[in-house]
């Protein structure tokens, strides 16, 4: 009975806001003229947590686009994006996890429920040239989008992040019908783009061999603000972040009154000189715990201590935060701090190592904390996958594992007698230095501007 009276409501709401769609299309058409100069960013998804449409949109404003960016406003976006004239965020509405009925009701009211809140959304814009649309998730919103674009006269470029099916593979198993439902729905919908942007290069082999799909790779690029940390920059963050988080306390008082100490830094309050702190731990940014290395410093292997800062959040942080507090180490001390965003650059610019465990579920998409790691000139230990070479050059700008004995082993030779100038760490992070990387601005205009100059 409760699953009908769901049903029910949905098919009563969907019907009224059809036919007012209906009417504003008819509106629009009396009205036409697409905006040249108009592009929306979609994101059925939290903005503040998708990095690389947010820089698509700056990328546009900066070009002289003006831009609509839709999505979810869980998390706060960049600054920039709140502060550009050319820029407007319109939030999408998230339905709330229905608790009654079968969980295949659930999913289709939910499916629903977004395609038509997505649709009156976007018709009720200016008309856009074109409608930059983040895939995963595309369910229901490439139909949608195509939809849109088909009745404004826009064109729909989706740009492929990964496959949203093989996410939701994870979660119910590849065989799994909804999962191959999602699979036919990504095939078909994908071809109705005008335009295709993906990541990597496996993933464009990948579109063009087994979906018919030609698509133009445009790698995730480091934004500006991703660089080293100037070693004043360190101390400050790591004396702001001491207040909340004993680990970037000074282990002993100085006993020079006028000297600032952190555990990584101190500073000369007369003439204001920073210096890194003699027998300082490193410290590395990661999402992992780090049983095999506090063994190896036991077994009296010349190692620093470590302090390891875990990034991000996610529903299962709780659990490993617990898991954490139960090892008790002895010289490794775990931190899951909240950082502001303006914040986050300089702890990877801070930073002597960072490790990623970054699997894809397609194997074609490339972790972007990488990027941010490499834009701040930071070495990069990664787990490996199919396309990870696409990135990470193994013994040139890091190295490359394949299970925790092998992390462990890459820690090893990387931190021995650390800090040393002459190590293996400080020779990968030249080689970052001299590789000049292209900044995300400057690849968007060489790969993405041209291929809509045509407005």
């Amino acid at each position: 009975m409760a699953a009908s009276y769901v049903a029910l409501l949905a098919v009563s709401v969907t019907l009224p806001l059809l036919l007012l769609l209906l009417l504003l299309v008819a509106w629009k058409r009396w009205r036409w003229g697409r905006a040249s100069r108009h592009v929306m960013v979609v994101v059925l998804g939290d903005l503040g947590r998708s990095p690389r449409m947010q820089y698509h949109a700056l990328s546009l404003a900066k070009n002289g686009f003006s831009v609509t960016l839709l999505g979810f406003c869980n998390s706060r976006p960049r600054e920039e994006l709140l502060q550009s004239d050319r820029i407007q965020i319109v939030s999408l509405t998230e339905l709330p996890r229905l608790t009654v009925g079968p969980h295949i009701l659930q999913y289709g009211v939910k499916v629903v429920f977004q395609a038509v809140h997505l649709l009156w959304k976007l018709m009720c814009r200016d008309p856009a040239a074109y409608i930059f649309l983040q895939n995963p998730p595309g369910l229901p919103a490439i139909a949608v989008c195509w939809f849109a674009a088909c009745l404004c006269g826009s064109k729909l470029v989706i740009d492929w992040h990964n496959y949203g099916y093989s996410i939701m593979g994870l979660v119910h198993g590849p065989g799994h019908r909804l999962v191959l439902l999602a699979k036919w729905y990504e095939k078909l919908c994908g071809r109705l783009s005008h335009l295709n942007l993906c990541v990597t290069n496996a993933m464009r082999e990948d579109l063009a061999e087994n979906w018919g799909i030609k698509a133009v790779t445009v790698y995730d690029k480091p934004a500006s603000f991703f660089k080293e940390t100037p070693l004043d920059l360190q101390h400050q963050l790591f004396m702001k972040l001491s207040r909340i988080y004993s680990v970037f306390r000074a282990r002993s008082e100085p006993s020079d009154l006028d000297m600032e100490r952190s555990a990584f830094t101190e500073r000369d309050a007369q003439s204001a000189v920073v210096t890194h702190l003699h027998g300082r731990p490193a410290l590395l940014v990661s999402s992992t715990s780090w049983t095999e290395f506090e063994q190896l410093i036991n077994d009296g292997e010349s190692l620093p201590s470590l302090v390891c800062v875990i990034t991000g959040k996610g529903p299962l942080k709780e659990y490993y935060s617990h898991l954490i507090c139960q090892k008790r180490f002895q010289h490794i001390q775990v931190c899951t701090p909240w950082l502001e965003a303006q914040d986050y650059p300089l702890l990877l610019g801070s930073a002597d190592l960072g490790v990623c465990l970054h699997r894809s579920s397609s194997g074609l998409d490339l972790p972007m904390k990488v990027v941010d790691m490499f834009g701040c000139c930071l070495p990069v230990c990664a787990v490996n996958f199919p396309c990870l070479h696409e990135l990470v050059k193994h013994e040139e700008n890091g190295l490359v594992f394949e299970d925790a004995q092998g992390l462990a082993a890459q820690l090893q030779l990387l931190l021995s007698k650390f800090p040393d100038p002459a190590g293996k760490l400080n020779r990968f992070r030249e080689n970052l230095r001299e590789s000049e990387q292209l900044r995300w601005d400057e690849s968007w205009k060489q790969t993405v501007l041209p291929l809509i100059s045509d407005t």
